[in-house]
């Protein structure tokens, strides 16, 4: 194993970041805005589910029985949003984060 020649590997360089183009820009404002939207969705539909439980649970006669059962769809709606908000929110993160990184957004000029 010792008598094998070892080649000189080549300078590695960073890649250039390519240009970002106006398009890219506009996706990645938009994605934050609607993570931003669901999130809101999500934080107020489980205090409104919280809410309906304590009224639900309030009630002597068992006639706001119902509202138990919308607290409950709540948290249903809450599951079913939460992987459309990662789904949103993290590409949104990635895109915003490359966008300010490039020499665009620092005022220099992009290669």
């Amino acid at each position: 194993m010792s008598d094998q020649q070892h080649l000189p590997q080549p300078a590695q360089h960073p890649p250039v970041p390519r240009p970002i183009s106006p398009a890219y820009r506009r996706w990645a404002t938009a994605l934050v805005w609607i993570a931003v939207i669901l999130l809101a969705f999500v934080v107020v539909a489980l205090v409104a589910s919280f809410v309906l439980l304590g009224v639900a649970d309030s009630s002597p006669s068992g006639g706001a029985a119902a509202y138990g059962y919308l607290a409950i769809f709540l948290w249903v709606a809450i599951v079913a949003l939460f992987p459309v908000l990662l789904g949103a929110g993290i590409p949104a993160l990635v895109m915003t984060r490359r966008v300010r990184r490039t020499p665009q957004a620092l005022g220099g000029k992009a290669p």
